[in-house]
């Protein structure tokens, strides 16, 4: 028997402050700010340029100067956008659309519906006074201001407001480079025809999607058969990346050969076991070549649980991504809590809080419209109906600190 099996269970809280202080952050690496979004840029971003880069105008109207507002004024000239126009003449004013650039003389905008235009004159009909219908030039930001202070992947919008503040390219923390391995001789490809005793292999798409959704580059290791040989060759050929994650074959049945075949690798183990449910055998380890390994339990829910709870915050880490704390959401219905062990529940956010969906880990198609984990603490009794309990989203990597045992 192995004794392993015999291993006191790690609280949560400790087994993930072991696996983030493994990690190393990711080096820098200059991006297209189109091809950047969904990236963690490496630090602070500055404006490249006053925003907007010239007072213009912020309606369509007249450029005039206002103290010459009150008598009929010649048409100079119209500008459009983009339009680098001339000095305007004393006496004139000049057309002008939205986001044309204010001429040099001009110290006010009318709207078109407060003039009326006859004979080639323009009379005002509601004076303005000086600055009205301008936005002047640094209103949104200067040259030199801090716009995004970093550590938080790109939206959209904030790629948008790089570009408009000067930015082509940035530098963003590499992705980490993942390789998902799923063990075990039952599993065979999506769509399959299927005997007695095989199942298709949801695990790898569940793994690869979770960390691409983390912000890993990942690629598919393979499927690993139950044997020795073989699983020490697999993995061999993974440890090139930066974080392997397997599922299956880390628990303590004869045909369980990847903790052995990983300690063959030179695999140093940082932690095995964890206190919770489901996912409770969970291996984690470095090698030699600084990869962080990471075998999850082959029960689906059991590697789902494991993605969010211990994955997330390592590839959180590897990204400088900043802590957060796991919102609360009451519990729709009482849950029986376990005695030293935490249980994790896929649960879908209602009207009345979150709803746990499945409580077995082989229930992947009951926990399938999850919008998350809701944590009930270990302890005696149930965790009651209504009462709070930390909740994890499904989504991108966070270093969340998670709830106390």
């Amino acid at each position: 028997m192995d004794l392993d099996a015999h291993q006191t269970l790690l609280p949560l809280a400790a087994a993930r402050d072991l696996i983030v202080a493994a990690v190393i952050v990711r080096p820098a690496e200059l991006v297209a700010v189109a091809a950047a979004v969904g990236r963690v840029p490496a630090g602070p971003l500055r404006a490249l340029a006053d925003l907007p880069a010239d007072d213009n105008s912020a309606l369509d109207g007249f450029a005039l100067r206002a103290a010459e507002a009150t008598a009929p004024l010649a048409i100079a000239f119209a500008i459009a956008a983009g339009d680098d126009p001339a000095a305007l003449p004393e006496g004139m004013c000049a057309g002008i659309a939205t986001g044309g650039v204010i001429p040099d003389g001009a110290d006010a905008v009318v709207a078109v519906e407060d003039a009326v235009v006859a004979d080639g004159r323009v009379l005002v009909t509601t004076a303005p006074d000086p600055g009205n219908g301008i936005r002047r030039r640094g209103a949104d930001v200067r040259a030199g201001d801090v716009i995004l202070g970093g550590a938080l992947p790109l939206s959209p919008l904030a790629a948008a407001a790089l570009v408009a503040a000067g930015h082509a390219e940035i530098a963003c923390l590499t992705r980490p480079r993942a390789v998902v391995l799923a063990t075990g001789d039952e599993l065979v490809p999506p769509g399959s025809p299927l005997r007695r005793g095989l199942i298709h292999d949801s695990n790898g798409l569940l793994i690869a999607g979770t960390l691409r959704s983390f912000g890993c580059d990942v690629r598919a290791g393979g499927r690993v058969p139950d044997t020795r040989d073989e699983t020490e060759r697999l993995f061999a050929a993974a440890l090139g990346a930066d974080l392997v994650v397997s599922s299956g074959g880390v628990s303590v049945g004869p045909r369980d050969h990847v903790k052995p075949a990983l300690r063959a690798l030179g695999v140093e183990e940082i932690l095995w076991r964890v206190a919770i449910q489901p996912g409770k055998p969970v291996w984690v380890g470095r090698a030699p070549s600084g990869a962080i390994v990471i075998g999850l339990p082959g029960n689906p829910l059991s590697a789902l649980v494991g993605l969010h709870l211990l994955v997330a915050p390592l590839v959180a880490r590897m990204l400088g991504l900043p802590e957060e704390q796991f919102p609360g959401h009451a519990v729709t219905v009482a849950v029986p809590r376990l005695r030293g062990r935490l249980r994790a529940l896929p649960a879908r956010l209602t009207e009345g809080g979150a709803e746990p969906l499945a409580r077995a880990s082989h229930q992947i198609v009951r926990a399938a419209t999850a919008d998350g984990l809701v944590l009930i603490a270990p302890g005696k009794g149930d965790h009651r109906a209504g009462e709070e309990a930390p909740f994890v989203p499904f989504r991108q990597a966070s270093a969340a600190a998670p709830p106390a045992a």
